[in-house]
């Protein structure tokens, strides 16, 4: 028996994800940050600002496309044509000059970053035991998390001492040198020269064995299954506070909380701090509630409600008085949604074969896009009229509704009547 070249490789797998995860979303987050300038200089309302942010949503939902792709191609080839193409969008972004060419650049970069989670997802279920996939999924999920918190203090620095042009152009060029050590250090598990025969082994065997199934994915024998409207409907419930937080977090802040873009940069990443906490923290909470005796699907199910019912405090943001305070409640909205968003994520893993994980993880982020899309659509139209309270209320609510889906809808296999 072959002793491993890398020790614990899987791991180092998974990190690698988790920073081609940190450049997507810091590519993305880019235009909240510079939002506040971009506005002012392009004289762009908070409705037309929504319809930009519409763009990236309705093509992001093409997930289910991307993921097919990545089952089809296969992880490495097809996640590295997806990260060079959103690399070079989002440097585009920097000769836009009127909301329409933001716009259409915002789809494009919306189809090609779509691509994150089914890859994430895929390479979790390939790389990781049944009990260990909720701490993988939580550690790739960091990135989104870290990519967000790294763009307010980066992209600040940039329109501070540059411009806001070359905020789009730094963070879009990070990307590609992303891609030169995906196609330089990826390999699946099949053909990595650095697994030892032990880890491969140990990895094979904490598989399920009914999940091994290699026929090629269909959309509509998946979306016949009541598992995957138990997982789609919580994410349609739950990924609006997510985006609350990444596309009107530094506007809300500059607008209600009257903060200048310095301030922001010194604040608005800690929303994101928590929830880097929050991804971490759901795969361990999964795994004591394993401990405890519960099987794997209602160890997912536990951790989620946990989370949910964390969720309420984002609930009293309108409320208090203290820029502080309130910020205090977003970083708690944060850590919760972090926690049952990677346990609902991860249970594409769970419940599917592997052959499928990164379509049906596209076809979920569809609602999961959908519900932030249409919420982010409610929060331009209304806020000048309503103000953003009622919308925080709402968030503190959506994952308790999100919550109950997920024990009715889920069949457990592990259960007997299931």
């Amino acid at each position: 028996m072959t002793k491993s070249r890398i020790p614990s490789l899987r791991w180092w797998m998974i990190s690698l994800i988790m920073l081609g995860a940190t450049v997507n979303y810091l590519t993305r987050a880019t235009l909240s940050v510079a939002a506040p300038t971009l506005i002012r200089d392009l004289h762009i309302g908070p409705q037309q600002y929504s319809w930009i942010n519409a763009a990236f949503q309705g093509a992001i939902m093409l997930q289910p496309f991307c993921g097919y792709a990545l089952d089809v191609l296969g992880l490495k080839t097809g996640y590295a044509i997806f990260a060079v193409a959103w690399s070079f969008i989002n440097m585009a972004h920097a000769f836009a000059r009127n909301w329409p060419m933001f716009a259409v650049l915002r789809g494009m970069l919306g189809l090609a970053e779509g691509s994150a989670n089914p890859a994430g997802m895929k390479a979790t279920s390939e790389w990781f035991p049944a009990n260990e996939r909720g701490i993988a999924g939580g550690i790739y999920n960091i990135g989104a998390s870290v990519g967000s918190m790294l763009a307010p203090p980066l992209v600040a620095w940039a329109i501070l001492f540059y411009n806001w042009q070359f905020a789009f152009v730094i963070t879009g060029s990070l990307g590609l040198v992303w891609v030169l050590l995906w196609l330089r250090f990826y390999h699946p598990p099949a053909t990595h020269p650095g697994l030892g025969d032990e880890e491969r082994q140990y990895i094979a065997a904490g598989q399920e064995p009914a999940l091994a199934g290699g026929k090629r994915p269909s959309a509509l024998r998946i979306a016949g299954q009541r598992n995957f409207w138990g997982i789609a409907l919580p994410r349609f419930l739950a990924d609006p506070t997510w985006g609350t937080l990444t596309v009107w977090l530094p506007l809300y802040l500059s607008t209600v909380r009257h903060m200048e873009l310095k301030q922001i940069a010194l604040t608005a990443w800690l929303p994101f701090l928590a929830a880097d906490i929050g991804c971490v923290f759901g795969g361990f909470l999964s795994r004591v509630f394993q401990g405890r005796g519960l099987t794997l699907i209602n160890a997912r199910r536990a951790t989620f409600t946990f989370g949910a019912l964390l969720m309420v405090g984002v609930a009293f943001v309108g409320t208090v008085e203290s820029p502080y305070a309130a910020l205090a409640l977003l970083s708690l909205a944060g850590f919760a949604h972090q926690t049952l968003s990677v346990t609902v994520i991860t249970m594409s893993s769970d419940l599917f074969s592997r052959s499928e994980v990164a379509t049906v993880a596209g076809m979920a982020g569809v609602f999961g896009n959908l519900g932030l899309l249409l919420f982010s659509l409610a929060i331009g139209g209304l806020v000048t009229t309503v103000g953003y309270s009622p919308f925080f209320v709402c968030l503190g609510l959506l994952d308790l509704v999100g919550a109950a889906l997920l024990w009715i809808l889920v069949r457990d296999p592990a259960s007997k009547n299931a």
